[in-house]
């Protein structure tokens, strides 16, 4: 009975994951200088929708390290507006290319004692580390980060010309602007 059940709600599923297309992220082909991207904050000028940040505008990655010496990631936005309330996720990040750094695994911690692993790829960056895009291999999750938190419109068309020319060609979003420094 119990093998019944499970084939009939996988066979839906498995299906509607056959009608998706196959897209795969190109290999990264640029090293990645740790000291200079997987330090501070970086923020999100444009991403690929997703159900996790429906809502998350004012988006930050920051790279840091924990007590015990480990690279961490910490992802936060904000619910709708730019001062709304914040919503985050941390996770360790495990390099797994040493050398080139251009590919990474967040395990993620929710709710205190689940972890989520994530892996993705910088696939390309700024040669002064001013900018990079990210995306998982399957290119569903992609991001396009600076470390300006309003960066010209001119650097946002260049980012979202880049990750068409990289094979993105789904929708793009682009989150409310981080309010002025004052």
């Amino acid at each position: 009975m119990r093998t019944w059940l499970c084939w009939i709600i996988l066979l839906p599923l498995m299906g509607c994951a056959a009608e998706q297309p196959t897209i795969s992220a190109p290999p990264p082909v640029k090293s990645v200088d740790m000291s200079r991207l997987y330090t501070g904050t970086w923020y999100e000028v444009g991403r690929a929708p997703m159900n996790l940040t429906n809502g998350c505008v004012a988006g930050t990655t920051a790279y840091f390290a924990n007590k015990k010496g480990q690279l961490m990631e910490r992802d936060a936005c904000r619910k709708n507006t730019p001062e709304g309330k914040e919503k985050a996720y941390q996770g360790t990040v495990a390099i797994l290319n040493p050398g080139e750094n251009n590919k990474i695994l967040v395990r993620y911690k929710v709710w205190h004692f689940f972890t989520v692993p994530y892996t993705y790829w910088v696939l390309d960056h700024g040669q002064n580390y001013n900018w990079f895009i990210v995306a998982n291999p399957q290119m569903t999750l992609v991001s396009m980060l600076t470390r300006e938190p309003n960066p010209p419109q001119a650097t946002i068309n260049m980012l979202t010309s880049r990750a068409r020319a990289l094979g993105y060609h789904g929708p793009l979003e682009y989150p409310a602007r981080f309010p002025p420094k004052k």
